[in-house]
C-alpha cells in the first residue's frame, strides 16, 4: 500500500490512492533516449504512433520503426553533420510522423532540442535560432518561405524540410503532397539549400549498417542534470524566454503523470488523441513521452482547426484518453457529429493550458460519460505540478492535488504563507522544476528563488487540500482598490446559453483606477449588450460588472488555444490611444483578430 503519511510540507498527501506514492521512486532510466529505447523493444511490433489526416488518409509507425528511424537520424546528425553531444537541433514541424522521429533522434544523438512553433513569424524565429545557438533545422515544407530571408542572420548551418506526409506509405504520400503542391497550393518553393529528411534518414541508416554504428555510444553518457530541451515560453510578457529542461526534469515528471493517471491507464492498451501541438510542453510530455512510456498509441492530428478536423479521429479510432484546453471542448461540444456520435471507448479527458469552464466540464462529462480531469502546470515545470486524482470526487474549479515528490506554498505579497481557504502566489518546488532560462541569469534569479519556482498564478486550497487556480497575478484587475479576477467573470459570461467563448480584461480608467471590459463571441447572433448585463448583475457583485462589451468573431489565442490576455490588452490600448475622428462615436464592438 502506499505511504499516507501527512508530510508538514505535503498535507495533500494523505489524499493519494493506494496506486500513487509521494515517495516515488526515482526514474529507472538515465537518460530520455535510453527510455524511448527501452519502451520501443518492450512494445516492438505495436502502433506506436498514428497520423491522420482531415481526409481520412493516414499514415503508422510502430514502436520498433521509430526507434530504428529514430537511430537512422541520430546518425545522420552526428556522423554526417558533426553535430556534437550538447549542441541544439531546432525542430519546426507540427503534428506529424516525423515529430517523434526527429525528437527522438536528437535527443539519442546527445543534442539539445530546440521546440519551435510552426506559426511564429520570422523575426520570432529569427530571435529563437540566435538565441538557442541552434546548428540545425528540421522545417515543414510549408513555412519554408519564412526561412529565406533570415536564415543567413541565424546560426542555423543545416536545414532539412520535411512535410506532414513524410513517412507515410509511398502512394498515399505522393497523393497528399500532391494535393497540397499542386492543388490547394499550400507549400511554397524552397528558395535555399536544403536536404529531404527522407534523404537524411537513408544517408543514416546506410551508415548505421554499413559501418556498424552504435548509436547507444552517443547517450551512454548523459545523466539527468544534462539539458534536454530548451523550451521557448512568452509567459505574460510576450517576450520569448528558453525554459532549460533537463533529461531528469522530464523523466521525473513522466513518471509523475503516470503516478497519477495509473489507475485509468493500462500499459500497452491505451489510445491517445493527440489534437494539441507537440511543440508545446503540455501535448510533448503528456502525449510524446508519458504515454510513449506506457505503451500508447498516439493519434496525431496535424491541425485541429476549425475542429470538425477531428472528426476522422474520432470516428475510426477507439480513443480511451485525449488531452485539450477549455476552447477545444468547449468547441467539440457546438459540433453536431460529437453530440450524436460521443467517443464510446473513452476513460477520461485531460484539462489544462487554462483554467477549465465549470459549464464546459459539466456538460462534456453528461455527454461522454467520462471524466474530465484538470490539471495545471508551467512550461518551467516541464510541466504538471497538480492533477485531479482519476478515482477522486468529481469536481470543478479545482487543479486538483500536488503530483509526488511535489511541494506547493501559497504566499502573499509578502511572501508569507497564506491561511488555508485565502489566495495567495503559488510557487513550487520539486524535481521537475526547471533549470533556469537560457543566457537569462536576472530573470531566473527573479522566478527561481531558493529552489522554489514563483509561478505568478494565484491559487486558494480548500479544506481538502485540493488547489484552485484564481488567476495571473498579471491579470488581476483592481476597480476601486478592490480585486477583481478575470476567470471569476468569463465564468460568468460562458454560463450564458448563447455564449460561445469570452475573455476579461482591465483597462485603465480615470474614475475606478481600472475598469473591466468583456470580449465575447455569440452563439446566438439575437445576444444584446443589455442581455448579458443583466445575467452579469445576478452573479456578480457591482464592482466586478463589465464596464464594456466588446462583441467579437474571434478571440486571440495561443498553439494551445489558450485566450492571450495580453494581446486584448494591446488592442485595447492602441484604441484607446487613437485620436477620435471630429464628432464620431467611440469605436465598439470591433473583432478581436486570431493568430496563433
Amino acid at each position: 500500500m502506499a505511504e499516507t503519511t501527512v508530510h508538514h510540507f505535503a498535507p495533500w498527501a494523505g489524499r493519494y490512492s493506494q496506486d500513487i506514492d509521494w515517495n516515488l521512486k526515482p526514474p529507472a532510466s538515465p537518460n530520455l533516449a535510453a527510455l524511448v529505447s527501452t519502451t520501443a523493444r518492450a512494445y516492438a511490433r505495436q502502433q506506436a504512433f498514428t497520423c491522420v489526416m482531415p481526409n481520412g488518409m493516414y499514415g503508422n509507425l510502430s514502436f520498433e520503426e521509430t526507434d530504428r528511424l529514430s537511430d537512422d537520424f541520430a546518425v545522420y546528425l552526428r556522423e554526417v553533420l558533426g553535430i556534437g553531444p550538447g549542441k541544439r537541433v531546432a525542430v519546426q514541424m507540427p503534428n506529424s510522423l516525423v515529430t517523434p522521429v526527429v525528437v527522438f533522434g536528437i535527443l539519442k544523438a546527445g543534442c539539445v532540442l530546440v521546440n519551435v512553433n510552426p506559426l511564429c513569424d520570422a523575426g520570432e524565429m529569427q530571435r529563437q535560432f540566435k538565441d538557442s545557438g541552434a546548428e540545425a533545422l528540421v522545417i515543414c515544407d510549408l513555412f519554408t518561405d519564412k526561412l529565406a530571408d533570415i536564415l543567413p542572420d541565424t546560426p542555423v548551418r543545416d536545414v532539412l524540410v520535411a512535410s506532414v506526409s513524410s513517412l507515410f506509405p509511398p502512394l498515399v504520400r505522393h497523393v497528399i503532397q500532391g494535393i497540397m503542391r499542386w492543388w490547394n497550393r499550400v507549400v511554397p518553393p524552397v528558395a535555399f539549400g536544403a536536404t529531404r529528411l527522407e534523404h537524411a534518414l537513408a544517408d543514416g541508416r546506410r551508415i548505421r549498417e554499413g559501418r556498424n554504428v552504435e548509436v547507444r555510444q552517443y547517450w551512454a553518457g548523459i545523466a539527468h542534470g544534462d539539458l534536454a530541451l530548451l523550451q521557448y515560453s512568452a509567459g505574460t510578457t510576450g517576450v520569448a524566454k528558453g525554459a532549460m529542461l533537463s533529461h531528469g526534469n522530464l523523466l521525473w515528471n513522466v513518471e509523475q503523470i503516470a503516478a497519477m493517471g495509473r489507475a485509468g491507464i493500462v500499459d500497452g492498451k491505451e489510445v491517445v488523441l493527440t489534437a494539441l501541438p507537440l511543440y508545446h510542453i503540455f501535448a510533448f510530455t503528456t502525449n510524446l513521452l508519458a504515454f510513449f512510456r506506457v505503451g500508447a498509441r498516439n493519434i496525431l492530428v496535424p491541425d485541429p482547426r476549425p475542429i470538425r478536423k477531428l472528426q476522422r479521429a474520432f470516428e475510426n479510432y477507439p480513443i480511451t484518453w485525449i488531452s485539450g484546453v477549455n476552447t477545444m471542448y468547449g468547441a467539440l461540444l457546438h459540433e453536431e457529429w460529437f453530440n450524436v456520435y460521443p467517443p464510446r471507448h473513452l476513460k477520461a479527458a485531460i484539462g489544462g493550458g487554462a483554467p477549465m469552464h465549470p459549464a464546459i466540464v459539466r456538460r462534456w462529462e453528461r455527454l461522454t460519460n467520462s471524466r474530465l480531469l484538470e490539471g495545471y502546470g508551467l512550461t518551467e515545470t516541464s510541466p504538471l505540478v497538480c492533477f485531479q486524482l482519476v478515482n477522486g470526487p468529481p469536481k470543478t474549479e479545482s487543479i486538483g492535488i500536488p503530483a509526488p515528490r511535489t511541494e506547493v506554498r501559497l504566499l502573499d505579497e509578502h511572501g508569507r504563507p497564506t491561511a488555508q481557504g485565502m489566495p495567495g502566489e503559488l510557487v513550487v518546488r520539486g524535481p521537475q522544476v526547471m533549470h533556469g532560462y537560457w543566457k537569462l541569469p536576472h530573470e531566473t534569479a527573479q522566478v527561481l528563488r531558493d529552489g522554489w519556482l514563483h509561478t505568478g498564478d494565484i491559487a486558494v486550497m480548500d479544506e481538502d487540500f485540493s488547489f484552485r487556480i484564481v488567476d495571473r497575478k498579471n491579470d488581476l484587475i483592481t476597480v476601486s482598490g478592490l480585486s477583481v479576477y478575470p476567470n471569476e467573470i468569463e465564468e460568468v459570461l460562458s454560463s450564458h446559453e448563447k455564449v460561445m467563448e469570452a475573455a476579461v480584461i482591465g483597462v485603465p480608467s480615470a474614475k475606478t483606477g481600472e475598469a473591466v471590459h468583456a470580449y465575447v463571441i455569440k452563439r446566438d447572433q439575437s445576444l444584446d449588450e443589455a442581455e448579458l448585463e443583466r445575467h452579469c448583475r445576478r452573479h456578480l457583485a457591482v464592482y466586478k460588472l463589465p464596464a464594456r462589451f466588446v462583441f467579437c468573431d474571434a478571440l486571440p489565442k495561443s498553439a494551445v488555444g489558450k485566450v492571450l490576455r495580453r494581446e486584448l490588452r494591446r488592442q485595447a490600448m492602441l484604441e484607446r490611444s487613437r485620436p477620435a475622428a471630429a464628432g464620431a462615436a467611440p469605436a465598439r464592438n470591433k473583432p478581436a483578430k486570431e493568430r496563433a
